[in-house]
């Protein structure tokens, strides 16, 4: 879990989420905010993969396996 809660893309996807959850309270409901909340759930996806691999990396470099 520290993995994810560390990685410098985890925390900017993090305060993405913030700006677009502020936008979404304050801004026009159109479709640009539905392209933007799917911008973001793709960011999500690229940034946990990017942490599972960077540990899959790791445990290669080192000789152990956590599962």
């Amino acid at each position: 879990m520290r993995k994810f809660l560390f990685n410098s893309a985890m925390i900017g996807v993090v305060a993405g989420g913030w700006n677009i959850v502020q936008a979404t309270r304050h801004g026009p409901r159109d479709w640009r905010l539905l392209l933007t909340w799917i911008g973001w759930g793709l960011s999500v996806a690229v940034a946990v993969g990017n942490v599972v691999k960077d540990a899959d990396e790791k445990a290669l470099t080192t000789g152990t396996k956590k599962k």
